[in-house]
């Protein structure tokens, strides 16, 4: 990896949820599969922040689905949605306390379904740390997105978490990502 190339560690994730959201906005999240490696700049996330938040999964406490959320800080949290889309997340915060960061686009690719099925994210890497041995990391290539370049928003889909919880404005995503933009194609 060269210089510019930085792989964020558990430290940078060890932080509360809304800042490690608003800070992973343009870092890249970097996919190896064999041989081939696609990175890609991260340009809309949403955060969820433990069990008070009532659009987090962990308001409902501790269960099967939701252990992995208490893990480590920079642990990977797959789920899939509707049966059909995987949803990829990062587990942020100190351990036991249950907070994580939804990836929902990236540069090129707009919605959280659509890139995991382009980086081949599954229920696999569920569990597992940000790594390469993984497969999966988000790297900091040096650039410097200003506090005037972000916009924030309430999260989408989540109406069900009553008035306070779904009009939180914890979505954060760079002004110039609309989804307008030229959609990715990995050959």
């Amino acid at each position: 990896m060269d210089n510019k190339r930085k792989k964020l560690t558990a430290r940078f994730f060890n932080r509360r949820v809304t800042t490690v959201a608003r800070d992973l906005l343009g870092k890249y999240l970097v996919r190896k599969i064999g041989d081939k490696e696609m990175a890609f700049k991260i340009t809309e996330v949403e955060s969820y922040d433990g069990e008070k938040d009532l659009a987090c999964h962990a308001s409902k406490g501790r269960t099967m689905r939701t252990e992995v959320m208490y893990g480590e800080a920079g642990t990977i949290y797959v789920y899939l949605i509707y049966g059909m889309y995987y949803m990829l997340n990062i587990v942020t915060g100190p351990k036991d306390y249950p907070a994580a960061v939804l990836v929902r686009g990236l540069e090129g690719i707009n919605g959280p379904g659509r890139l995991t099925k382009t980086l081949a994210i599954n229920r696999k890497l569920n569990g597992l740390p940000l790594a390469f041995t993984a497969g999966l990391w988000i790297e900091d290539r040096g650039e410097v997105v200003s506090k005037k370049d972000i916009e924030k928003t309430a999260r989408i889909g989540v109406e069900y978490a009553g008035p306070i919880w779904s009009q939180k404005l914890y979505r954060f995503m760079l002004k110039d990502s609309r989804p307008n933009k030229k959609t990715a194609k990995i050959k």
